[in-house]
């Protein structure tokens, strides 16, 4: 009898099902009525090439970060800024990695003074895409899942991961989401400085589930400093599986003028994490949730991706499914997204 071994590593672990369900998702469903193939760029990420993920951080630094777990669960009473040295994946037909049994790992992680210097290598100006983790994750997971987004959107230009103090666990919810909060105006920081960078051209968000709630804040906060400079120079804002109140969300939306109309909401009806997150604040809606025509009535890009998920959560499709991230990077690219 064949024996097949799954291996121990949490990262590729992840990576092995989420290969799973991006190829079942496809046999069954068929992707996005709005999407195709032929939406895709046959190009590679930057990442891949030079493998380096700018890292921001308001997590404590562990042991100086000069060694994995790099940074923990605690909040830090500054900003930490750095460079991740990355190994990306054995890439090739024959490769582990074209069968998920091999992904991305840090190697090492630079600290960096300030949020200007995180771009000072770059010769001529780039775009900058911003990973905003979720609930229950570690650094590491957290600065990986950046660098698999950026990989499988084939993106142009540098990545940062924003990552906030999770304590990495599922009953921490709590303080997860006020960690969460808390670092908005963290984050608010990094687009500051990015924004006064001569290296940065245009300024792209991805946020996931609770990093939606920093991310819209830190656009409030932005939008009413710095008003139409900081509209121009923000690209796409991708809230993926956004777990936020419906209410304040829509409060939010009416308050950052421009920026709203490059907001795309990846929502999902069935997403069994909101679902519950919902539950626990009292019944209210989460935006994630939320019905499609709903969020269209904010003037909204949204896609329901509520048929594409095969699993239990549907939580992380924006990670999982290829149609997914073909929304992402045509929104990064400006070119039109249809209802799904």
């Amino acid at each position: 009898m064949l024996r097949v071994s799954l291996p121990n590593t949490v990262a590729s672990r992840r990576s092995v099902l989420r290969l799973l369900t991006s190829g079942a998702s496809a046999l069954a469903l068929g992707g996005c009525s709005a999407l195709s193939e032929t939406d895709v760029r046959l190009d590679t990420a930057d990442l891949s090439a030079n493998p380096v993920l700018l890292v921001a951080t308001t997590r404590k630094p562990v042991n100086g970060a000069r060694a994995q777990p790099w940074y923990g669960t605690e909040r830090s009473s500054v900003l930490n800024l750095a460079r991740a040295r990355l190994v990306a994946p054995d890439q090739g037909r024959f490769s582990r990695a074209s069968v998920g049994l091999s992904d991305w790992r840090i190697e090492r992680v630079e600290r960096v003074g300030k949020v200007g210097d995180l771009l000072a290598q770059a010769a001529v100006t780039r775009d900058v895409l911003i990973y905003v983790h979720g609930f229950n994750q570690t650094f590491e997971t957290a600065a990986l899942d950046a660098a698999r987004l950026a990989d499988g959107i084939r993106f142009q230009g540098e990545t940062v991961v924003f990552s906030w103090p999770s304590k990495a666990k599922l009953f921490d919810y709590g303080y997860d989401r006020e960690s969460a909060m808390w670092s908005r105006d963290a984050l608010e920081q990094v687009l500051g400085g990015l924004i006064a960078s001569p290296a940065t051209a245009r300024i792209h968000l991805v946020a996931h589930s609770i990093g939606s709630m920093p991310t819209m804040e830190a656009l409030r906060q932005i939008y009413a400093r710095q008003g139409s400079v900081a509209a121009e120079r923000i690209g796409a804002v991708v809230f993926a599986s956004p777990d936020l109140d419906m209410d304040v969300f829509t409060s939010s939306v009416a308050r950052i003028g421009e920026v709203a109309g490059k907001i795309t909401v990846i929502s999902a009806t069935n997403d069994r994490a909101l679902a519950l997150s919902g539950f626990l604040a009292g019944g209210i809606t989460r935006v994630g949730a939320a019905e499609h025509e709903r969020l269209k009535r904010l003037g909204l890009h949204v896609i329901d991706a509520s048929r594409e998920g095969w699993g239990i959560v549907n939580h992380d499709l924006f990670l999982s499914n290829a149609q997914i991230r073909h929304v992402i990077r045509r929104a990064i690219d400006g070119r039109p997204i249809g209802g799904a």
